[in-house]
């Protein structure tokens, strides 16, 4: 798969929790990131994972369905946020923000649970996808780029089938 994002893009990371992808950002030399997740103790752990670089990353304290950004994003990434919506308005309300956020050109990366995958997540239910149904659910001002399916290895060992997109934002969307 090509590259879609270069360190001086605008990068969202939907459900960041604790990760360590916004330290490997950091450390590739990106600068303007946005971490958004709905727990505070999750991004206070965060930020002191980041250390020193803590400054190049917003800490946004949001729900997705309705963060807003002071500026369009070029990057937008989601690694196992969106399943946890089950309801039809959330995840369209998910899309229409994810819409808004990115820039004309941008690019929307997202994995979710496969249509085959677990039917919850962490005691909680989730919403799973087929490629073309995941595509679907953004398709009135995204086109997919890139789809695949792959299997996920907990920490535990445990296989989850997941699908992940490259949706590039439509200008005239």
């Amino acid at each position: 798969m090509r590259r879609v994002s270069v360190p001086s893009d605008r990068v969202a990371v939907i459900g960041a929790g604790a990760s360590t992808l916004l330290v490997d950002l950091a450390a590739l030399g990106y600068r303007s990131i946005d971490a958004v997740d709905i727990s505070a103790a999750a991004l206070a752990q965060l930020r002191q994972r980041l250390g020193a670089s803590a400054g190049n990353v917003r800490l946004v304290c949001s729900d997705v369905r309705v963060v807003e950004f002071d500026s369009s994003v070029d990057v937008w990434h989601d690694r196992a946020t969106f399943h946890f919506l089950t309801d039809a308005a959330d995840q369209r309300s998910y899309a229409r923000n994810a819409a808004a956020a990115v820039r004309a050109g941008g690019h929307l990366i997202i994995a979710t649970f496969a249509d085959n995958g677990p039917e919850q997540c962490s005691g909680l239910d989730v919403a799973r996808y087929s490629v073309d149904a995941l595509g679907a659910a953004f398709a009135s001002d995204f086109d997919v780029v890139d789809a695949t399916r792959f299997d996920h290895v907990t920490p535990t060992g445990a296989s989850q089938p997941f699908v992940h997109l490259v949706l590039r934002r439509r200008a005239n969307a």
